[in-house]
Order: structure tokens, then sequence, then C-alpha cells
């Protein structure tokens, strides 16, 4: 939704032509209108996600988190795209060649449920590295961002951290959050999460 994309979509397979606004379950055609109710709508599957948390395998599980989280508002939630998608002149990730990149991020996946929990710096990094490639992947029409940050929480919380990369009135995290996304910044986004990252069993006994 934002002037900074760009998508190679001739066919008209998300937009309509005639409003110039994604096609959706709720029949809104205002862009303003359908950006506060998808807002709205996704942050109460988010919550519903904190209270029952979606157990990660493998990369397959990311398209569930998508179409969770975007269920009431598009028919595609959880496909992978079918277009194009650049921003700024920088391309992602290219359509045809999708199942590579998602058995590579499969691998990944793998090589970060080898480490150990006590790992915390090991974590970080490799969480990073999985952020980095899911974002250039950018897999989906709408909601990439959403559906990384939450993908990479339910990551960490199945070694026994809380992550929450989006706070609330903390723009700082979230700029370094984009700088990292945005320039494939991995050692700027181990940091951070590495700053982030907490115990769950720290956070009962602070509670």
């Amino acid at each position: 939704m934002f002037n900074s994309y760009q998508y190679i979509d001739t066919h008209y397979s998300y937009i309509d032509p005639e409003t110039s606004v994604l096609r959706n379950l709720q029949g809104i055609t205002d862009a303003e209108v359908l950006l506060f109710v998808e807002s709205g709508a996704v942050t109460k599957r988010l919550q519903e996600l904190y209270e029952n948390p979606i157990r990660i395998n493998g990369i397959a599980n990311l398209f569930q988190v998508h179409e969770y989280l975007f269920q009431d508002l598009y028919s595609w939630a959880g496909k992978r795209r079918i277009v194009e998608i650049s921003k700024d002149g920088k391309q992602f990730f290219p359509i045809a060649h999708f199942d590579n990149a998602l058995k590579f991020i499969d691998s990944l996946i793998d090589e970060y449920y080898s480490i150990s929990s006590d790992d915390k710096q090991n974590i970080a990094q490799k969480l990073a590295e999985i952020l980095d490639n899911i974002n250039y992947l950018h897999p989906f029409r709408e909601g990439n961002g959403r559906t990384q940050r939450e993908f990479i929480r339910l990551l960490a919380l199945e070694k026994g951290f809380h992550l929450n990369l989006n706070p609330p009135d903390n723009k700082t995290v979230y700029d370094r959050y984009m700088k990292g996304t945005v320039e494939s910044q991995i050692d700027t986004l181990t940091e951070l999460i590495f700053e982030l990252l907490n115990s769950t069993v720290e956070k009962k006994n602070g509670a």
C-alpha cells in the first residue's frame, strides 16, 4: 500500500482497476478505510497468536501465519504472490525461483533448531539471517513485514525467548529494524534481536 513499492501486475490479480484498491473480502473500495480495517483485524489476530502461538517447524508455517493474520481481509491470505515486487528500485526475490529459496530458508531453520537454547548470541544471529532471507523473499502481495516479525517472534519463543520487533512507542527499534531489513544488514539485525531477546523464565520471575 505504500507508494515506494512497485508491482508488475498487468492482469490486475490483486488490484481493482477502477479503484486501485486491493480486492478484499469486505468489499472496501477506499484505500484509507481498508488500511484502517486491516490494521484492526490484524492486531486482533496477532493478539490471538500471543495467546495460542503457532508451532514453527519450517518455512511452511510462515504461510500459515500470514493466512491467520489476513484471513479476514484477503482471499489470497497464506498464498505466495504471483507478481514481481520491487521497492525503491530494488527487486525482491523473483517468483520463478521461490522453491529454491524456500528450501534454503528451511535449511536455516534446521540450523536454528540445532543451536543450544543457552546460546543467546548465536540464536540472535541465526534469527537475523532467517529474517533477512524472508524479507528478501517477500512472499506475499501484502503484509510481509507483519508476518515476518510474527514468524521470528514465534521462532524465538520455541527457544524460550520473548521477542518484540515492533514495540509500541519505540521508534528507535523500528528504525533499526527497517535499516537492517531494507539494507540487508545482518549485523544490525543481530544486535537488535540480541538486545530484545528476553527469557520467558526471566519474564515470569519478574512478573
